[in-house]
């Protein structure tokens, strides 16, 4: 007598479920600000969001880990360093009021939290670890620590050489 072989094909159910997951899912986050954005709703013009906040730095420290010189080939672009820094802020404090303008960064908040005030949104902005922030032209800014743990970002910046800027300009 030969055995009988029964074929099992899956069934599509689970396939189905997963599948209406990720719509959804999809579908929820091109709704929602990503975490540590400014609301869409909340976006405002420049000079229209967080007023201007303290001109000093306080309670942080400023570390040049590594900077590469772009302005040889392959890169070519002169007057610039690639920059990379790592900033502890302790609770309390405060990244000073400044422009990028003239110097586009991306900060990874690596541990603890972080608010930042910008003059495009109606509202403070929370950074946490794992978020990423960029920070553009038409972006004047602070940030402060109002959390009660040491916060560590990591900032990567195109360094303007050429205007003589203080090495540890925020």
């Amino acid at each position: 007598m030969t055995p009988t072989i029964h074929l099992h094909r899956p069934s599509i159910l689970p396939r189905l479920l997963i599948a209406a997951a990720v719509i959804g899912t999809c579908a929820l986050a091109a709704t929602m600000a990503y975490a540590g954005e400014c609301p869409a709703d909340k976006r405002v013009a420049d000079g229209k969001g967080q007023p201007p906040g303290p001109n000093m730095p306080q309670g942080v420290t400023d570390v040049v880990r590594a900077s590469t010189e772009i302005a040889k080939a392959p890169y070519n672009i002169k007057g610039r360093l690639f920059r990379l820094r790592e900033l502890k802020m302790l609770p309390g404090a405060v990244v000073p009021w400044h422009s990028h303008d003239e110097r586009p960064a991306m900060i990874y908040v690596v541990s603890g939290e972080v608010v930042e005030y910008a003059s495009s949104c109606a509202v403070p902005i929370v950074h946490k670890a794992g978020d990423v922030a960029p920070e553009t032209f038409g972006t004047s800014h602070w940030w402060k620590n109002t959390g009660g743990a040491t916060a560590v970002l990591i900032s990567v910046d195109l360094f303007p050489v050429e205007m003589k800027m203080d090495p540890h300009t925020m």
